[in-house]
């Protein structure tokens, strides 16, 4: 087979095949390949960056990867064989930098894992990489964090990756991208758009894996995956924020916490029936007095019904809220897949809808998931059930419904 790159008489030839080559050509700031497996995504990176730091000339860029793992084994590989292999570029492995000075010019390619945010802050750069950036480890807060460190020079991002599931890269890339926004381009091909991938391993799995995964993982395509605990959820519960009228209640709902306070808003239209989700509210490193200062500032004037916080264990949280003028509640229901069946039913039955500005609850919405057995099949136990501040925060409020079992 042809090979990706090939270096003649100190010329550079890229071989690209036609999915990479629209990639290449895109000019939107933000373009992202989302492809099957081994289809030539992380290869592809290096060159496209190599360009980018012709283009933008000395400084700093970001290449990213979701965890550490996939940097040692795949990310770094493959960026060290073309920038210091290639173009005798240098590694420092005490930064986890790939660096070249040029007289008074240098050149910086900072190197980190999603999966440690605080890497992401530190650094400015003028373009990234974000490699497997759908896998689970790679959260809203990393894309968000690489979207800071570039204000200053509006730089551009490729992001390559397999989708894993239905979190930031489909609610916050591919449907921003379908609905027309030009700052983003998806570009999506299958594992044999790539020619040294075999014909016969993509219909052995075909053949062999469930539909989901399949149009997943080697077309590189959305599906809802196996063990998503808000399945039903469509994008028909996501919708246009409005204004809500002031006599509706409202309900609040807490998850709290010494790194992540999570907080939800949700409003009820007392004629349909039908619950509103309209705002979020997630900080950390702060004391319970400045939460609840934050909390009645952008409750002010709203007729809150009923205050809902933590597990029932959580007793000494309550109080500390308490003491700061709030009148929270313990749950009335303390098992946890008690609560999300609650939400499920107001999903099911078409009363339970999501503001589609709210970014955080989009992604934990789209990521919830039951661990998966060895042969594929949902547990009974929640997959990094630590995550999902949010999402308590919404089943603490809604098990302090007084009418949600008439729809279960």
């Amino acid at each position: 087979m042809t090979k990706l790159f090939e270096i003649n008489n100190g010329k550079l030839t890229a071989n690209l095949h036609p999915g990479q080559t629209k990639a290449w050509d895109s000019k939107a700031r933000f373009t992202w390949i989302i492809a099957g497996t081994q289809s030539g995504k992380t290869s592809f990176e290096p060159l496209w960056l190599d360009r980018e730091i012709k283009n933008c000339g000395d400084g700093d860029y970001l290449a990213v990867t979701a965890t550490y793992d996939l940097f040692k084994l795949k990310f770094l590989p493959e960026m060290k064989s073309y920038f210091c292999d290639l173009f005798n570029w240098q590694y420092a492995a005490s930064e986890k930098v790939i660096w070249k000075n040029e007289g008074a010019q240098k050149y910086r390619i900072i190197l980190r894992s999603a999966n440690a945010e605080g890497g992401l802050e530190s650094a400015t750069g003028k373009a990234a990489l974000l490699d497997e950036c759908g896998q689970d480890e790679f959260g809203l807060g990393a894309w968000e964090a690489v979207q800071r460190r570039l204000s200053l020079s509006q730089g551009r991002v490729l992001g390559g990756t397999t989708p894993y599931n239905l979190g930031w890269l489909k609610t916050e890339v591919f449907d921003r991208w379908r609905g027309g926004d030009k700052n983003h381009q998806v570009i999506q091909f299958s594992s044999i758009m790539n020619p040294a991938f075999p014909v016969e391993e993509y219909n052995r799995a075909k053949a062999t894996l469930p539909a989901w995964k399949f149009e997943m993982f080697y077309n590189g395509n959305f599906s809802r995956p196996a063990g998503l605990i808000y399945g039903d959820l469509t994008d028909n519960h996501y919708i246009k924020p409005f204004a809500i009228p002031a006599s509706w209640p409202r309900y609040i709902g807490i998850d709290p916490g010494p790194n992540n306070t999570a907080v939800i808003w949700i409003a009820k239209n007392p004629e349909t029936k039908c619950y509103y989700l309209y705002r979020e509210y997630l900080d950390g490193d702060k004391t319970t007095h400045e939460h609840a200062n934050a909390i009645k500032l952008l409750s002010y004037n709203e007729n809150i019904h009923h205050w809902a916080l933590g597990q029932k264990s959580e007793k000494q949280y309550r109080l500390d809220w308490q003491n700061e003028g709030l009148p929270v509640n313990e749950p009335n229901i303390t098992d946890v897949d008690a609560g999300i069946d609650r939400v499920i039913a107001l999903i099911k039955s078409k009363t339970f809808y999501i503001f589609d500005n709210l970014k955080g609850c989009k992604d934990q919405f789209g990521t919830y998931s039951r661990k998966l057995d060895d042969t594929g099949q949902p547990t009974t136990d929640i997959k990094d059930k630590e995550k999902f501040h949010y999402l308590d925060a919404v089943r603490y409020c809604v098990i302090g419904f007084d009418d949600t079992w008439s729809v279960i």
